[in-house]
């Protein structure tokens, strides 16, 4: 398993490039965009939880024309 400091530098780099020279600003820099992007995640996971949880929660009705009656809902 890869160390700490690895898997760190390559999340790093995987959100972005390289903000500043020096090695701790750009930890910062990373660590900002982490949080944006666990943000992001955590709104989006909210957003497709409320969409699942209120699927089909109306009854759906189908109305259908016959020549004795208008409309007849079943």
């Amino acid at each position: 398993m890869r160390s700490k400091q690895t898997m760190w530098r390559l999340w790093a780099k995987a959100i972005g490039e390289k903000a500043h020279k020096k090695d701790q600003v750009a930890d910062q820099v990373a660590l900002i965009r982490t949080i944006i992007f666990l943000s992001y995640l955590v709104t989006n996971l909210f957003i497709v939880a409320g969409v699942i949880r209120h699927w089909n929660d109306e009854p759906v009705q189908i109305y259908i024309e016959s020549a004795d009656a208008k409309e007849r809902v079943i």
